[in-house]
């Protein structure tokens, strides 16, 4: 089988010296098969990640408060309900801003009802002015209090505009969408506008943003990549194992972190699934390049020693031969190589530990 995940059965044929009591003995070789697993070596396009640990938040809270004094009527409400915003959340006692609001609008109609009255006598002054009966500072004096009544009259309405609001205040509405929290003031109790105990806190959920860091020394390739349009950010789980959502880099913060060397990043995911919660601890990978036709190997066949990273690759001839390699990324259990090895060579996954640089015959089964 072809490809980088097809592992293939093969045996290693090991030659040595014979034991002591054989010294005599012509130099004979005797073959030792060593099985090993082996894989090709492919091409294929590799991401490259950049890890950060941050954590969630809402990308909108709001802590209802009541604007308005009085008894809390009703919570109208349950604990984590998801609501839309406008929803009515709870109810203030509204008789005393109805009451005010309906003396309000009576004091209008009294100062509408003089006016019409003052009107009339100062229309009545006018034509006994033109006729000479009258004079002038009777009809400026009229005026004058036609003038007083109509701006009493706008006071009113702004009265009756600020009783309106008191009274709108009176219910308690959401501001947003959202997930509401724990009940904090229960319906019967006396509330005041300016508490500092909220009735709930409002969440938004959906979508939701994750502010984590990167080290200083990634600050150019993640603005390089910002540049070339949307960069995708990947959130996992605090084991780093299952990805809980895909979003997208939001900004960089703007200043470095000189204590920790170390930027912000906040990046948004439409949490449509509310896989991630506010407070919650993730792995955040930031797609920052991809490298296309990359030479790729599984990550179990790459070996460290002291000179560096090699691997046994197993040559036309079956002979296993121990090559140095410069490393890249690496992503599932995949690692790119930046040199030294050539798609369709076969290298060892499992059972490197037995084979030698002088290893020779290596035999596929």
């Amino acid at each position: 089988l072809r490809g980088l995940a097809a592992l293939i059965a093969a045996s290693v044929f090991v030659y040595e010296r014979p034991s002591g009591d054989k010294a005599n003995a012509p130099a004979q070789k005797q073959a030792l098969a060593v099985p090993v697993t082996i894989a090709e070596v492919s091409t294929r396009d590799v991401p490259i990640y950049l890890e950060g640990l941050g954590t969630v938040q809402a990308s909108n809270t709001v802590a209802i408060h009541s604007q308005v004094g009085g008894k809390l009527q009703s919570v109208n409400f349950t604990e984590g309900q998801q609501v839309k915003a406008g929803d009515v959340l709870a109810v203030v006692d509204p008789r005393p801003f109805r009451a005010t609001l309906d003396q309000a609008k009576a004091k209008r109609a009294q100062d509408e009802a003089q006016l019409i009255s003052d009107a009339k006598d100062l229309a009545r002054f006018q034509d006994l002015m033109k006729r000479g009966a009258g004079t002038s500072q009777s009809v400026d004096q009229q005026q004058a209090k036609v003038d007083a009544l109509k701006a009493t009259i706008a006071a009113d309405q702004a009265g009756i505009e600020s009783a309106e609001t008191q009274l709108s205040y009176s219910t308690i509405t959401a501001p947003i969408d959202g997930r509401v929290g724990f009940r904090q003031v229960d319906a019967g109790n006396i509330i005041r506008a300016g508490d500092e105990t909220p009735i709930t806190v409002l969440t938004a959920l959906t979508p939701i943003v994750a502010v984590f860091t990167l080290p200083q020394r990634n600050l150019v390739a993640v603005q390089e990549a910002m540049k070339k349009g949307e960069v995708p950010v990947v959130a996992m789980d605090q084991d780093n194992v299952h990805a809980l959502e895909t979003g997208k880099l939001m900004l960089i913060d703007n200043q470095i972190d000189q204590t920790t060397s170390t930027i912000r990043l906040k990046a948004t995911f439409p949490n449509t699934d509310e896989q991630l919660w506010p407070g919650e601890f993730v792995r955040a990978q930031v797609l920052v390049e991809t490298l296309k036709d990359a030479v790729t190997i599984p990550e179990a066949a790459v070996q460290r020693n002291p000179q560096g990273l090699f691997v046994w690759v197993i040559k036309a001839d079956n002979t296993a031969e121990n090559r140095p390699i410069q490393g890249g990324p690496t992503k599932d259990g995949i690692t790119g190589v930046r040199s030294a090895l050539q798609p369709g060579e076969l290298v060892v996954v499992s059972g490197q530990y037995r084979l030698r640089q002088d290893t020779k015959g290596a035999l596929a089964t």
